[in-house]
């Protein structure tokens, strides 16, 4: 499990830490595994430049470049700021490091001429500390970086907002990002995560002693928590899952969720839908039961047409209201968002993309949101309708989030391990299925979620690397993924 903690626990451990250490003794563990990474990264010959602002993130800059100098590495300095860290400027000069000031909104020619030879860039201008946004000084020197040149960002790209919330902000864009002790939200939420790059933890003896405010799942978690079949299982303790899905209209999506459970290891399936996706279903996935039953949880929504008045389409909604009234777990997708009215007190996950997230709070809130608006605060949004609800929300996305409501305090989790290529028609029913599976397994709606989101992006790789694949695909390769999964040698990365 990838921990993320909460800026204010950082800097509470961080005072906690230099309280029991010699002056400066935290800052020079960071700068000494800084000045490791960078090393790694250029070569003998290379050029390093640090760019550095006025605060602490930028004295572990200096300081590592000092340490880089003293290697014989070629190292030069550039401070956008009039008061750069003043012990670690003392340092870097003592070890020969170039240092230029760029402070205007235009970079000196000294400050071009360093940039314009650098091989790797190091980005120590904002810390954890900083507000969104990067200073024009920094951005007319970041605007230089060589193309070829490898950036890396001290803690968090300067600019990028340390609690992940924000996207809007101007940023420095890294290849890689070193932070030190442990990953804070920035580099794991949806809004800074593209700006985060690789991300490498540095140890410098931190220890945060708080609830991580986000987590990811890691493979290794994966193959913990997926649930295995003993030899005294049936097909019932397995967990049974009822699916409400599809419609005369879109009739795919039964056969697409129904599929995912089917080979994501579901005990049995029961598919409740009209004539033509049962014909469909019964066709493909001769595993799977037609007609309503006992259940240990609910996929509903996928494909459902709230607006078909036919027979058949009115029966389907009826089912889906009887599902979501039910006592049992539920995933609640697509079309069964908008039957859900308020909270639920069974176990429920909600599987809405952005442009459904919006929806599901306008008519809840009864205040105009659009796509664009919970895209740009995923977190908050995902969050409110959670609270609204007492759900789980899953918010579909190439860094997919699953948000319990704040009264559980529990974490967020964020999975980014899907290809862009899975953003395609069907693969959202594939997910529902896998999530229902889960459930019915008697996982929580955190767990099946997260775990969901993890199994489906691997799924996405698998069905054909590197390129296209279709919704239908991603189902079938579900089995060898857990497969794989539940092989692996502990610790495997």
């Amino acid at each position: 499990m990838i921990d993320a903690y909460a800026v204010d626990d950082v800097r509470a451990a961080e005072e906690a830490a230099m309280s029991a250490l010699p002056e400066g003794e935290l800052m020079q563990r960071a700068a000494a595994g800084l000045a490791e990474v960078v090393a790694v990264r250029v070569a003998r010959d290379g050029h390093v430049v640090v760019v550095v602002g006025g605060g602490n993130n930028g004295g572990d800059a200096l300081y590592a470049a000092a340490r880089l100098a003293e290697r014989g590495f070629a190292v030069g300095a550039v401070t956008v700021s009039g008061h750069p860290h003043a012990r670690g400027l003392a340092a870097a000069l003592a070890a020969g490091v170039e240092v230029v000031e760029s402070t205007g909104e235009s970079a000196t020619p000294e400050g071009a001429r360093l940039l314009a030879a650098a091989d790797v860039v190091v980005d120590g201008v904002l810390g954890i500390g900083g507000r969104p946004g990067l200073p024009p000084a920094a951005r007319a020197v970041f605007d230089l970086v060589p193309d070829e040149a490898w950036l890396v960002a001290v803690d968090l790209p300067s600019g990028a907002d340390p609690s992940g919330q924000d996207s809007s902000a101007d940023r420095v864009f890294a290849d890689e990002t070193v932070t030190f002790g442990v990953a804070k939200p920035v580099h794991l939420l949806p809004a800074t995560e593209s700006a985060v790059g690789r991300l490498t933890v540095v140890d410098i003896g931190l220890e945060v002693d708080t609830v991580p405010a986000v987590q990811r799942l890691t493979h290794d978690d994966a193959a913990r928590m997926w649930p295995v079949p003993g030899p005294g299982d049936d097909k019932y303790s397995r967990g049974v899952l009822g699916v409400v899905a599809g419609g005369e209209h879109y009739t795919g999506a039964a056969l697409l969720s129904v599929t995912s459970a089917v080979c994501a290891g579901v005990g049995m399936v029961r598919y409740v839908g009209p004539s033509t996706p049962t014909a469909l279903v019964r066709a493909q996935v001769p595993e799977a039961v037609m007609g309503p039953g006992r259940v240990q949880a609910w996929v509903v929504g996928p494909g459902l047409d709230a607006e078909d008045d036919s027979e058949a389409g009115r029966a389907q909604v009826a089912a889906a209201r009887e599902a979501l009234a039910s006592g049992e777990p539920c995933v609640v997708d697509a079309g069964a968002l908008d039957l859900l009215d308020g909270p639920r007190a069974a176990p429920t996950l909600l599987t809405p993309h952005a442009g459904e997230l919006a929806r599901a709070l306008s008519r809840l809130t009864g205040r105009e949101l659009t796509r664009a608006q919970v895209a740009g605060t995923p977190v908050t949004h995902a969050r409110e309708l959670a609270d609204r609800t007492g759900c789980t929300v899953l918010l579909k996305g190439s860094t997919t989030l699953v948000v319990p409501a704040g009264s559980s305090r529990l974490p967020i989790r964020s999975q980014a391990d899907a290809p862009a290529w899975l953003a395609t028609a069907g693969s959202g029913d594939v997910l529902a299925g896998l999530a229902g599976t889960l459930l019915a397994a008697g996982l929580s709606p955190l767990d099946a979620g997260s775990l969901a989101a993890l199994v489906h992006g691997l799924a996405g790789h698998a069905a054909n690397p590197g390129g296209p694949v279709r919704a239908l695909a991603v189902a079938h390769g579900i089995p060898g993924v857990v497969a794989g999964l539940l092989e692996r040698p502990p610790g495997r990365a």
